[in-house]
């Protein structure tokens, strides 16, 4: 997957500001507090988490103030547990109020994103295997949601269906079978290209071998399924392993045979981290 980019996180923290302040900014705080006063605040996780999204909640408070001074005191990445302090800022008591909702949520979401991810990997740790995340994302918010998979230890795998080859089971349905959808790939994007391949079947597997696939994705196959294409295909093609994996079960499938576990819950479950804003007197 391709780096973000400094104008695509501009973007993604700007549609979100104009979610929470439109044309009207915010009113409430207009009318309360005096457009001068000058504030401090802590941002504070109230849960032991992995730590994503500090560089967007920067870009939201740059984008609502220039002015506005972000201070980071954690990293993207790191484990901390409930209590502590992630972040400071200082300056004008109505941009800090503007920006609070929406940085909290960037820090929430892919914090999330991030803590799941780290407990898979956890949960697959010793057998060589691999924890990615899938498209199954925040319309959006991937690139910032892949990148908190890597922030948990994940693999972003591909970004879209522009940057990798996947053959997946409608294309095999159209084309009409495994060995004519890679006949077509290869005529379109040459002998070069590398393709993975969706197999649901042992059946499959063994077509996608013989036209010379070099990773194959195992979907909603059982750990006994794997096992048994694993050994087949040993030494010959990558093994990616996806479809109902969820936290309790990809050890299974990872001592299975699968050096890859693409999971769709670590993006589409995660549930939000509880971070708060705390005015300082």
């Amino acid at each position: 997957m391709k780096p973000q980019s400094e104008s695509q996180i501009c973007k993604i923290v700007s549609l979100a500001l104009a979610e929470d302040l439109d044309e009207g900014g915010d009113i409430t705080s207009r009318a309360v507090i005096d457009p001068g006063a000058a504030g401090a605040a802590r941002v504070v996780t109230r849960q032991s988490c992995t730590v994503s999204g500090m560089g967007a909640a920067a870009e939201v408070c740059r984008q609502v103030d220039p002015a506005l001074t972000w201070l980071p005191l954690r990293s993207d990445g790191g484990r901390i547990p409930a209590g502590t302090e992630v972040a400071r800022l200082e300056g004008r008591l109505a941009s800090i109020l503007a920006a609070e909702r929406t940085l909290l949520n960037f820090l929430s979401r892919l914090s999330g994103v991030a803590t799941l991810t780290a407990a898979f990997v956890e949960a697959v740790s010793g057998t060589g295997a691999a924890i990615a995340a899938t498209r199954k994302t925040s319309p959006g918010l991937r690139l910032l949601e892949k990148q908190a998979v890597v922030n948990g230890g994940g693999l972003p795998h591909r970004a879209g269906l522009y940057d990798a080859v996947l053959v997946k089971d409608n294309h095999i349905a159209a084309a009409g079978g495994v060995a004519e959808a890679m006949e077509r790939i290869r005529a379109k994007l040459g002998d070069s290209v590398d393709i993975e391949i969706e197999v649901d079947t042992i059946a499959q597997l063994k077509e996608a071998l013989s036209a010379g696939a070099r990773r194959v994705l195992l979907d909603n196959m059982t750990s006994e399924m794997v096992k048994e294409c694993s050994a087949l295909a040993a030494g010959l093609v990558e093994i990616e392993a996806s479809g109902g994996i969820g936290l309790a079960s990809a050890r299974q499938f990872a001592e299975a045979g699968a050096g890859i576990i693409s999971a769709g819950a670590i993006t589409r479950d995660a549930p939000g981290i509880d971070f708060s804003l705390e005015l300082e007197p």
